[in-house]
C-alpha cells in the first residue's frame, strides 16, 4: 500500500480545524497529522512533522498567510494549497499566493460551494500537489508578467483556441497568452479555479496581455483579439446559435470533481459541426478532458498535449496521450507558437 499523504492543516478557526480534519480524513490515502492556528505554530509543526502538503489560510493572527507563504517558499519549499473565503478580495490575494508559488486554491465552504463539494475538490487537489514539481512551478513564475515577443500570425485565424488546465495551469496559461498577438485567434480558456479567483486571473492577464482577456459571462460571442476564461464554479461550454457561436455559463454537476469541467467544455466544442478548433491540455491531475481531446481529434481538429517535463503535474496530459487523443505533445515554450500555426490552418 502507497505511503498516505501527510496534510498539515493551517487556519486560525478552530471550527474549520474540526470540519476539515473530519472530513479529509474519510479518504485512506490522507492523514492529517497536524493542525496550526497561526504562522508561528505552523513553522514548528513543519519542522517536526514534514507534511507532504500544507493547506493555508490567508487570513490569520500574528503573521497573514501570504507572508507566511512567501517565507515557506524561500526556506523550506513544500506544496501549499490555499484554502480562501468566496471573496473577490479573498480571490486577489489568492492569485498572489499562486505568484508566490501556492499549487492551488479552493473556497471554504459556503452558501456557494457545499462542505461535500467543496471536500470532493479539496481532496483532489491535495493528491495533485503531493506530486507537483516545485521547480516547474517556480521557473514558470520567474518569467511571467514580462512583456515576451509576441508572435505573428500566418494568415487570418481560422480556427478558435480551446485550452483546459489544472494545478499548475494559471502559470502555464499566462506564459501562453503572453505569446498571443492582439489580433490573436478567438480563445476559451477552461482553468479549474474557484469563483472570484478567475475574475482576479482575468484582470492580471488583460493588463500583461496583447490581447483582451476577461472572464467569460453567458452568451458572450467568441472572437478574434479576445480570450474568455471560465468563471469559477460554473460550467462553460460553446453553442452553435444559427450561423453564430456564443458561449454558455451554467451550473451543473461536477465532472471529474472539477466545476469547471474541461471535459464538458470540449465535448460542447465538438457538438458545434461547423467550428474548427485547435486545442490544448495542459498540467494538472486526473482525466478531465482526455476524452474530450480525443473527440476533437477525431473530428479532424488540431490537438496538443503539454510534455512532462514541463509539466506541474503530468496528470491530465498522459491521460490524453495514453489514449491517442494528442496530434502532438510539446513543452510549454512551444506550446503558443503551435496553437497559433495550426489555428491559422483551414
Amino acid at each position: 500500500m502507497a505511503e498516505k499523504i501527510k496534510v498539515l492543516l493551517v487556519d486560525d478557526s478552530a471550527v474549520v480545524r474540526e470540519v476539515l480534519t473530519t472530513e479529509l480524513s474519510r479518504d485512506p490515502q490522507i492523514v492529517i497529522v497536524g493542525t496550526a492556528p497561526d504562522a508561528f505554530i505552523a513553522r514548528d509543526k513543519i519542522l517536526k512533522l514534514a507534511p507532504d502538503v500544507v493547506l493555508l489560510d490567508i487570513e490569520m493572527p500574528r503573521m497573514d498567510g501570504l507572508t507566511f507563504l512567501r517565507r515557506l517558499m524561500h526556506y523550506r519549499p513544500l506544496p501549499v494549497i490555499i484554502v480562501s473565503s468566496l471573496t473577490a478580495p479573498g480571490g486577489r490575494i489568492a492569485l498572489e499566493a499562486v505568484s508566490a508559488g501556492a499549487v492551488d486554491v479552493v473556497c471554504k465552504p459556503g452558501p456557494g460551494v457545499p462542505l461535500a463539494e467543496m471536500t470532493e475538490m479539496l481532496i483532489a487537489k491535495i493528491k495533485a500537489a503531493a506530486e507537483a514539481q516545485l521547480e516547474r512551478i517556480r521557473a514558470v513564475n520567474s518569467v511571467n508578467g514580462a512583456p515576451g515577443e509576441l508572435l505573428p500570425l500566418a494568415g487570418a485565424p481560422r480556427r478558435l483556441i480551446a485550452i483546459g488546465a489544472s494545478t499548475g495551469g494559471t502559470q502555464a496559461i499566462e506564459k501562453i497568452l503572453l505569446r498571443f498577438p492582439a489580433n490573436g485567434p478567438a480563445t476559451l480558456i477552461v482553468q479549474h479555479m474557484p469563483a472570484y479567483f478567475t475574475a482576479s486571473f482575468a484582470e492580471r492577464l488583460n493588463k500583461c496581455c496583447a490581447m483582451e482577456v476577461r472572464e467569460a459571462a453567458d452568451r458572450d460571442v467568441p472572437r478574434p483579439g479576445l480570450a474568455l476564461i471560465a468563471p469559477g464554479n460554473k460550467h462553460m461550454l460553446l453553442r452553435q446559435r444559427g450561423e453564430q457561436l456564443v458561449v454558455e455559463i451554467k451550473d451543473g454537476p461536477m465532472v471529474h470533481h472539477q466545476r469547471p469541467s474541461v471535459e464538458v467544455f470540449f465535448q460542447s466544442i465538438a457538438r458545434c459541426g461547423g467550428v474548427k478548433a485547435a486545442a490544448a491540455l495542459l498540467t494538472g491531475m486526473g482525466s478531465d478532458g482526455a476524452n474530450g481531446l480525443l473527440t476533437l481529434r477525431q473530428r479532424g481538429d488540431y490537438t496538443l498535449a503539454q510534455d512532462q517535463a514541463t509539466s506541474v503535474v503530468f496528470g491530465m496530459p498522459a491521460e490524453a496521450i495514453k489514449l491517442g487523443a494528442a496530434t502532438d505533445v510539446a513543452g510549454l515554450p512551444r506550446i503558443a507558437e503551435l496553437l497559433l500555426q495550426h489555428a491559422c490552418e483551414g
